[in-house]
């Protein structure tokens, strides 16, 4: 039996019920970004494999539907388990007859763009509109080198992706890591199917770079393993196996920021067993940036605690753990002083344009930020309620809707949004308060 489908994802919006506090332990869904990693390397294997503890989200089922679209595997979901099962067919990979189309899912439409170089045919891949706004143009030059015809339908680097493949040759290549790690992240996957070793060289400073130790982590754990120069080189030998079997998505760390950021501002106390300092998330180092502006904090390679403390701003670069700069920044708003968050430019062509929405919504309640373009300073102060658009971007509502526990009258437009990476949210949200924390 699945899992009943919470009716406020359905809800054109929903007010939050602030929280006096709590000392909870707060399970959060697999890591979507490990899902989907896991999910692609599966689909080439060439054998069974099942992914436990599985993110069942928009984004990883647009991923299990696309690379089924191939017709050389299948992707069965068990809801009840939080389990993907793929299944090789026996069947060559060929490109469907009719577009994939990914909604909003940008990791799942990089890492298709480079799988769909080993499928005969060509194959199209789109999305929403935002979506066909967001540059892809690095990754498919870097794809010309290796043998795959990769071209942006209306020319302008940006969805729908025509991809002429069945010819992933390998070699040298060269890819920008300046807009998204998700390009080095796409080329290592599929060169492991690639007819000779590919070597991939970074032309500039590659961004986000723990997301490509994910990477990394996700290939040795599935038997199969690359050399590098630093963030520089990555040479991919061809004719690895990639193992199938069994493995287990550890719990996502964007999702875990959420109930951090509620126990640092309301002073209460959170636990989040199964993820710790062994993770190779790089959002996992928020609890570094929290614990600096003075919340108390635990952390094992089993669990992380933390409790709230007097909260001071901060000065901090958050290259490498973009997707929880909102999350900080709600935190930030309770905080005495100016906190400076900088280095943030890919925030700018995410799901939405994040330092733009992040600074709108917070001048709504009353706080005072300064937004540069790869920037964002934030006076703490005290928020008042404000409705909060959410931009069809899932962390926008997530973020927000932790500042609405500790302030009355906050109302998160579009709270649905958040099935993209945390189906879940709302109901794991209502285990900090006894009657829930949200109203329609």
């Amino acid at each position: 039996m699945s899992p009943t489908p919470d009716a406020r994802l359905a809800s054109a919006a929903l007010t939050v019920r602030p929280v006096t506090g709590f000392d909870a332990t707060v399970r959060v869904l697999g890591s979507k970004s490990y899902t989907n990693r896991y999910l692609a390397l599966a689909a080439l294997s060439g054998e069974p494999t099942v992914i436990d503890n599985a993110l069942l989200s928009d984004d990883t089922r647009y991923l299990a539907r696309a690379v089924e679209a191939f017709d050389h595997v299948t992707c069965a979901i068990d809801e009840t388990s939080a389990r993907i099962t793929v299944t090789p067919t026996g069947r060559p990979m060929r490109a469907p007859d009719q577009e994939i189309y990914v909604g909003g899912a940008g990791t799942p439409l990089r890492f298709l763009i480079s799988m769909a170089g080993h499928a005969a045919g060509t194959t199209v891949i789109t999305g929403n509109a935002r979506m066909r706004e967001r540059p892809m143009g690095d990754l498919l030059s870097a794809l010309g080198p290796l043998g795959v015809a990769a071209t942006a339908a209306h020319g302008n680097g940006s969805p729908p992706i025509r991809v002429t493949g069945g010819s992933f040759k390998g070699g040298a290549t060269s890819v920008s890591g300046a807009v998204s790690s998700q390009f080095t992240s796409s080329l290592l996957i599929n060169a492991l199917r690639a007819e000779s070793d590919t070597e991939i060289t970074i032309t500039d400073e590659l961004v986000s770079k723990p997301y490509v130790e994910m990477t990394i982590a996700a290939m040795a754990e599935m038997g199969v393993h690359l050399s590098r120069a630093g963030y520089r080189r990555f040479t991919v030998p061809a004719g690895q196996h990639i193992r199938g079997g069994q493995v287990t998505v550890e719990p996502d760390a964007s999702g875990m920021s959420y109930f951090l950021a509620a126990a640092a501002i309301l002073g209460s106390t959170v636990t989040i067993p199964g993820i710790g300092t062994t993770s190779h998330q790089g959002d996992v180092h928020l609890v570094d940036a929290l614990r600096r502006m003075g919340c108390e904090t635990r952390a094992d390679a089993e669990s992380v605690t933390l409790t709230g403390g007097r909260l001071t701003a901060i000065d901090i670069d958050m290259e490498a753990m973009p997707d929880v700069v909102p999350t900080l920044a709600v935190v930030a708003a309770h905080a005495t002083g100016t906190t400076r968050i900088t280095n943030i430019a890919s925030l700018r062509v995410k799901e939405c344009d994040r330092i733009a929405a992040v600074t709108t919504e917070l001048r709504k309640m009353g706080i005072g930020v300064e937004e540069h373009p790869d920037a964002m300073y934030i006076t703490g102060g005290t928020p008042h309620g404000a409705t909060i658009d959410t931009y069809d971007d899932h962390r926008i509502a997530m973020t927000f809707a932790v500042a609405g526990l500790r302030t009355e009258g906050v109302v998160i437009n579009d709270p649905g949004c958040v099935a993209k990476s945390f189906p879940t949210f709302w109901a794991t949200l209502d285990t900090l308060h006894p009657e829930g924390v949200s109203t329609k």
